[in-house]
């Protein structure tokens, strides 16, 4: 059957597969956004639901002060008698944690700690019943894939440690995962570091500590020789089985918008029919290759895909798809199910802060070319700012809103890259209602702004390689969102919608 990659569009990384019975859940990375480490659910492998998220309470994920792409690295998700895991890095609190759940979608338990350094975190059980953890870390001044027992109701750790792995030669060895298949023990990990060299190898050995024997074909996943494709960047993988007993792999990849290597959409999740050798070795898609159409032995007939988002201000709660910029203050979004509408309350966190909290909602974007709209009640906005954004982070940002200057209200176009912050335009309005528009393709965001169902006016627009991960000046692991936000007062908002345009679906499933 015929499908299409990503699975999951838009900056969802480091993804993680665990099936029970015929479903089948993927969680991702989440950084300095709130809630954290998302859950999708799906039956077919293409089409993925959000049902949740693992970590829903400040006392689970503390994110004060967070730096940008900081916050909760990669985790892993898995089922044991009973019982899922999740186990993940907060890098800017207390390092490693585990948190339990007997129904997937909550509640999941407080964090318990784990005395042990590094990132990526997973979690394997033994045939006996034991749990082992593996990690990236340094015994003796020897740094590579650290394994150990563990009690992942608690975080007690129940063994020596032992570094098993150094990788298979390439830099920045991370990402692990141990599968037991056949009697024998697969540690897989990511190298390359996460960027254009990134590559999956795997080894195996007889015994969970090793010798690791690495395989003959590594990398088994890899675009490092592929630099002309959209597809770039492959790694941090996970494998499941699916009840046919058909292999599957879930990784993370860039799509590229130009030849010059950039992105802008962030690390997205992509998923490869896999397939053994004759002595015991995994081939992920095409030689490890994979691609944008793909074909393979799903479990379930996939269904139309739909990545559009149309917010309804009616409802009793906000779309769980919206994420906060760090840890929220409730009283700042004060959503009006009988009126229709969503007030945001700023304060004078702005969204250039660093390491803040501003008033701000978030969605991941999830093709080139789309199309995002909001409706705003200006007659009962009074914010110094207040509008919608395409939002990199605190540094990176091209915003169009609603002011004052004086007793007059204006639409404004404002440019934040680097440190240098430039508003473009400033046209006066006079109405009760505006809608605001961001159209997005492969070159650039363009911004207007419509009067009581009069034409769009254009006041500019920013190219996507300001909003790129390459461009940033710091290493970052997100990508773009569409955000409504506010400043210095409030934003009466009616409506928001994110579109993918039709352009955007071809794109999406060129071959």
């Amino acid at each position: 059957m015929q499908y299409q990659n990503p699975i999951i569009p838009g900056y969802n990384p480091d993804p993680s597969i665990c099936r029970v019975g015929s479903d089948f859940y993927i969680v991702n990375s989440t950084f300095e956004f709130f809630p954290g480490v998302p859950i999708y659910h799906s039956r077919n492998l293409v089409n993925w639901e959000l049902i949740g998220h693992c970590l829903t309470r400040r006392s689970q994920l503390e994110l004060e002060g967070c730096r940008n792409s900081g916050g909760i690295y990669a985790p892993t998700l898995r089922y044991h008698d009973g019982m899922f895991y999740m186990i993940t890095t907060n890098v800017t609190w207390k390092g490693n944690f585990v948190v339990h759940a007997e129904d997937i979608r909550g509640p999941w338990s407080e964090p318990c700690w784990i005395d042990q350094g590094g990132i990526d975190p997973s979690l394997m059980w033994d045939d006996d019943g034991t749990c082992y953890y593996c990690s990236t870390g340094t015994i003796d001044g020897v740094r590579g894939i650290v394994v150990f027992a563990i009690d992942p109701m608690t975080g007690q750790i129940l063994s020596e440690k032992k570094v098993v792995s150094t990788g298979c030669g390439g830099q920045c060895t991370e990402g692990p995962h141990i599968y037991k298949i056949n009697g024998l023990y697969y540690l897989m990990t990511a190298e390359g570091g996460t960027e254009y060299g990134h590559h999956e190898t795997i080894q195996r050995s007889e015994s969970i500590w090793g010798p690791y024997v690495p395989c003959p074909h590594n990398p088994i996943l890899s675009h490092v020789n592929r630099k002309g494709y959209e597809i770039q960047a492959t790694g941090h993988a996970d494998l499941v089985e699916d009840q046919n007993g058909n292999w599957w792999a879930v990784c993370l990849a860039y799509r590229n918008f130009s030849h010059a290597l950039l992105h802008n959409l962030g690390r997205e999740t992509f998923l490869s029919p896999v397939r053994w050798t004759e002595d015991g070795w995994p081939v992920i898609g095409n030689k490890g290759y994979i691609d944008l159409t793909m074909d393979g032995p799903l479990p379930a007939e996939p269904l139309p895909v739909c990545h559009d988002i149309a917010l309804d201000f009616h409802e009793p709660s906000l779309d769980p798809r919206m994420l906060y910029t760090r840890n929220p203050n409730p009283d700042h979004f004060e959503l009006n199910p009988q009126a229709g509408s969503l007030t945001l309350h700023g304060t004078d966190v702005t969204i250039s802060q660093p390491g803040a909290s501003p008033t701000i909602l978030s969605i991941q974007q999830p093709a080139f070319c789309t199309q995002v709209a909001a409706t705003m009640d200006a007659g009962s906005s009074d914010a110094r700012r207040a509008g919608i954004s395409a939002y990199y982070n605190n540094d990176y940002h091209y915003d169009l809103y609603l002011s004052r200057d004086g007793e007059r209200q204006y639409v404004g176009f404002t440019k934040s890259i680097h440190d240098m912050t430039v508003e473009i335009a400033r046209v006066p309005v006079d109405t009760s209602s505006v809608r605001l528009l961001i159209d997005s393709d492969r070159e650039k965001y363009t911004f207007s702004y419509q009067e009581d169902g009069k034409t769009p006016v254009v006041l500019g627009s920013g190219h996507n390689a300001g909003l790129s991960t390459e461009g940033t000046k710091t290493m970052t692991f997100t990508g773009t969102m569409f955000a409504m936000f506010a400043e210095e007062g409030k934003g009466v908002f009616r409506s928001f919608s994110v579109q993918v345009t039709e352009n955007a679906r071809e794109d999406l499933h060129a071959k």
